[in-house]
């Protein structure tokens, strides 16, 4: 099924109304999710003949930016279950099939989410606060806080990882929604409301040993894991912004062809208004351009060596950048009519600003493109 079949443009108008009225509530996009799992959209990624779209990495890119166009909180929410159906993909076209479970949860319904932020972790993936500690049969408990847990009203499987306490490995695996997984109801926030990316409190929440999937060092390591996780989130992230970069040249559009001067021209008409558009459309194509070819090649399973980290950090950090400037853009062209509470691009405005704190952020992001050019600096 094509991209516009599976979010018409019927679909993604709905949406766009219903945006207002979840943010104003800070309310889970509840309708918006329902219709996107009726939809087949939640699994997108999983192959036909297991009752999936067949998409690859390139396609669901372009369908969450099709989807932010009209309400980037929801797209944000289940971008974070896509991720994992992407890692599990990643990993098992090269050969890696420690995440088949996922494929399958995926495929027989299950809702993912993401549980690996913890407050005061700038290491992220690479050291945790969280413990894990590994019992006779197997299984993992896993006790700690994790962050930004986005489609925390919806998700029934919460990838998590802590170290454990005895061997100092990080241990991933999968918890279920229930007992010892508690969401706080802590998200009220300037912008993407309707994600409900509540704090989740992990307290003696069990993994059983089959879904304990990988043990890895503290540090940077070349696991496929970390590649897969990396790639799928910072792609995926990205399309939410390119969405909103791509919404904000579409509303600067319809704005100069509707307003009129007070002598009677048109704005269209106005060579600043024009020039303004008109950069803020240049830097969309340039990032869709970005865009297409880092997720194409991820698909590819193109080898770009040690170049792979900064060409993802500079998508993610791109289209945040692009996203932010554009809405910016679209309100001047907009004029005062924009201040006032209520309108799409008011909530575009808040919406955009979260791309200053979704990793990797632009010290991280410039660190490592400089890392990669000149090395890691001086331990001193």
């Amino acid at each position: 099924m094509s991209i516009e079949s599976v979010l018409s443009d019927q679909l993604l108008e709905r949406f766009r109304q219903r945006a207002e009225r979840y943010d104003a509530e800070n309310s889970f996009a509840t309708e918006d999710f329902e219709e996107l799992a009726a939809s087949g959209y939640l699994k997108a990624l999983i192959p036909e003949s297991q009752g999936g779209l067949g998409w690859n990495l390139e396609q669901l890119a372009l369908a969450q930016r099709r989807l932010a166009t009209a309400a980037p909180a929801t797209a944000l929410a289940v971008n974070m279950h896509h991720v994992w159906a992407s890692v599990a993909n990643i990993l098992k076209v090269r050969g890696d099939n420690r995440l088949q479970i996922v494929e399958d949860w995926v495929a027989q319904g299950e809702i993912m989410a993401f549980g690996i932020s913890e407050p005061g972790n700038d290491s992220v993936l690479f050291d945790s606060k969280t413990t894990a500690s590994t019992g006779s049969d197997g299984a993992v408990t896993f006790n700690g806080i994790k962050i930004f847990t986005s489609l925390s009203p919806a998700f029934t499987r919460l990838g998590v990882f802590g170290k454990d306490e005895e061997t100092g490995e990080l241990v991933h695996g999968f918890v279920a929604k229930g007992p010892g997984v508690e969401s706080m109801g802590d998200w009220n926030t300037l912008g993407m409301r309707a994600s409900q990316s509540h704090t989740t409190k992990l307290v003696n929440a069990v993994a059983p040993q089959e879904w304990v999937h990988s043990r890895l060092p503290v540090g940077p390591n070349p696991d496929l894991l970390i590649f897969g996780i990396f790639a799928s989130f910072l792609t995926l992230t990205a399309s939410v912004y390119v969405g909103i970069a791509d919404r904000a040249v579409t509303l600067g559009q319809e704005t100069l062809n509707k307003k009129v001067h007070h002598d009677g021209t048109k704005y269209s008409q106005d060579v600043r208004a024009r020039g303004l558009l008109a950069q803020a459309s240049m830097k969309l194509i340039t990032l869709d351009a970005l865009q297409r070819s880092v997720a194409a090649d991820i698909d590819a399973l193109v080898d770009h060596q040690g170049a792979w980290f900064p060409k993802l950090v500079t998508l993610r950090t791109l289209a945040g950048d692009t996203a932010r400037e554009n809405v910016q853009v679209l309100g001047q062209l907009l004029g005062g009519s924009g201040y006032f509470r209520g309108s799409e691009f008011e909530r575009l405005y808040r919406d955009v600003q979260a791309s200053w704190y979704h990793p990797s952020n632009a010290a991280s992001a410039s660190n490592t493109v400089a890392s990669w050019l000149l090395g890691p600096l001086d331990a001193s």
